[in-house]
């Protein structure tokens, strides 16, 4: 009897846990472009500077050329591919809504790719410009 009753504990215990919640694209803009006033009290993001970060090519540590558009393509409304061939959903909300929503995976992904592409860690700013570019996109 008394384990039937701590396994009920248990489930109603976490079908009552919070579930993760989701946010906007707009909401992690916003996060990211007051973080970047923290450095700059007058940063506004700006689209035009997001996609030229994400068609700026860099020469990487073994000479190749790395650029967002190397894995994400020139197209960010299409599916890329990671180096080592696994598919990469489209970056742009408009063709992947799922996209900017969780804000744990997006500083996730920002933390490894800005590493692979750039070889350092990419500011606020820059992420608030990107996301504000990939929201213009059609």
């Amino acid at each position: 009897m008394r384990n039937y009753l701590v396994g009920i504990v248990l489930v109603v215990g976490i079908s009552q846990a919070p579930a993760a919640q989701a946010v906007t694209a707009q909401e992690i803009l916003r996060g990211y472009e007051a973080e970047a006033r923290k450095e700059d009290a007058a940063f506004k993001s700006s689209a035009s500077r997001g996609e030229k970060f994400f068609r700026s090519e860099r020469a990487g540590a073994s000479g190749g050329k790395l650029g967002c558009f190397t894995c994400h393509t020139s197209d960010p409304r299409q599916a890329g591919m990671t180096r080592a061939h696994k598919p990469i959903e489209p970056l742009a909300p408009v063709a992947n809504p799922a996209r900017f929503t969780d804000a744990a995976k997006v500083e996730k992904w920002f933390g490894r790719n800005c590493e692979d592409a750039l070889e350092r860690s990419c500011s606020a700013a820059e992420k608030a410009d990107f996301i504000q570019w990939l929201l213009t996109i059609r």
